[in-house]
């Protein structure tokens, strides 16, 4: 307290003998000290009122985890596994990514869902510390592993393309790089594969090379199940590089689908259909919801409605590269909303569990 005022005093002197130049130093510095706290305090304000990293006392792993998962005692080797694939180097999942590989574990309990992150480090056996990842460690067939794009792509043609140096740099890299992952694995491994912002309402083992259609004209790979070693897949990788344009949005994702498929099948248009084996699924399987009416899945419906809309769907994509700036409130009717609750309970409980969080602290 002496030292801050013998501070005041000194600067009161040199105001005095100085006062236009150190006026403004003084103003300066305590603009710059404001400012500063003023910083400071937003800073630990959003800290504050950020949901907390791990899972609480009341989202017990016993409570939440079904007890036929629990019974199980881990996933059958007779079925095939279920990909998720982060070719980010985020490693903070969000609540919809949480959604996604919760609801895959609860319809597929005796299979393996595995979940290949780019950002965790290779070697490291403990996860960040993340409420999601504390989440879905509760489900004995969730395996969250690093995603090493070498390992994946050697002895395949997208070898060569992944190390060109520069291929970092093209503008759709990261969704071509998604699009070159899941083609891979469903060549090498077989089993399914799912975008993380789908939502997972029924078993999807029973639909077997197959793909969904998303419109009148296109396919997409969101979802895509096949067995190791397929010769349409094999025709998928052949098809990445040699017709390779990572200059234009979806070429190598629906785009390559969509190509491959009506070469195999010898039509111009897109429909539902099987042929050689592999099965384009009609748009209510996976893709009930339109791409170009995604706003749907914020707006409120009856458990009815719900349930009418649904009836024939597996899985619902959430498109969230259009959706992710919507907000959700939860608890709603919203149709979105009652997925999560419906098929994602554990998610759901920490979404809501941080919703009332945030509304306390704002009052």
């Amino acid at each position: 307290m002496l030292r801050t005022s013998s501070c005041i005093l000194k600067l009161t002197r040199v105001v005095l003998s100085h006062k236009p130049f150190a006026l403004f130093i003084i103003i300066f510095v305590f603009v710059a000290l404001a400012y500063h706290k003023l910083y400071w305090g937003i800073g630990e304000d959003s800290k504050s009122s950020s949901p907390t990293s791990d899972l609480s006392a009341e989202m017990s792993c016993a409570h939440y985890v079904p007890s036929a998962l629990n019974m199980a005692g881990g996933p059958s080797p007779s079925t095939g596994n279920v990909f998720f694939v982060e070719t980010s180097e985020q490693t903070t999942p969000s609540y919809l990514f949480s959604c996604s590989v919760e609801s895959a574990a609860r319809t597929h309990p005796a299979s393996r869902v595995v979940v290949l992150m780019k950002g965790l480090a290779k070697g490291n056996v403990r996860l960040p510390k993340h409420w999601a990842f504390s989440l879905l460690s509760c489900f004995p067939n969730v395996e969250i592993l690093p995603l090493d794009l070498k390992e994946l792509f050697s002895g395949t043609p997208l070898k060569r393309w992944y190390l060109w140096p520069l291929r970092q740099w093209e503008p759709h890299f990261l969704p071509n790089l998604s699009d070159a992952c899941r083609i891979v694995l469903m060549w090498k491994f077989g089993g399914i594969y799912l975008d993380t912002d789908f939502i997972v309402l029924k078993n999807l083992q029973n639909l077997t090379n197959a793909l969904g259609i998303q419109d009148d004209h296109e396919l997409n790979g969101a979802f895509l199940s096949f067995e190791a070693k397929h010769k349409f897949m094999e025709l998928c990788m052949q098809d990445f590089v040699q017709n390779y344009n990572g200059w234009v949005w979806g070429h190598q994702g629906p785009g390559l689908l969509t190509r491959v498929f009506k070469k195999w099948c010898s039509i111009r248009t897109i429909k539902s259909m099987s042929c050689k084996g592999v099965s384009a699924l009609a748009q209510e399987i996976v893709y009930p919801i339109p791409w170009q009416d995604w706003e749907q899945l914020f707006e409120a419906v009856s458990a009815l409605e719900l349930q009418k809309l649904l009836k024939n769907t597996y899985a619902v994509h959430i498109w969230n590269k259009l959706s992710h700036g919507t907000k959700l409130e939860i608890p709603s009717q919203a149709l979105l909303a009652q997925l999560y609750s419906q098929f994602c309970p554990a998610t759901y409980a920490k979404m809501k569990q941080d919703s009332e969080e945030l509304s306390r602290r704002a009052v």
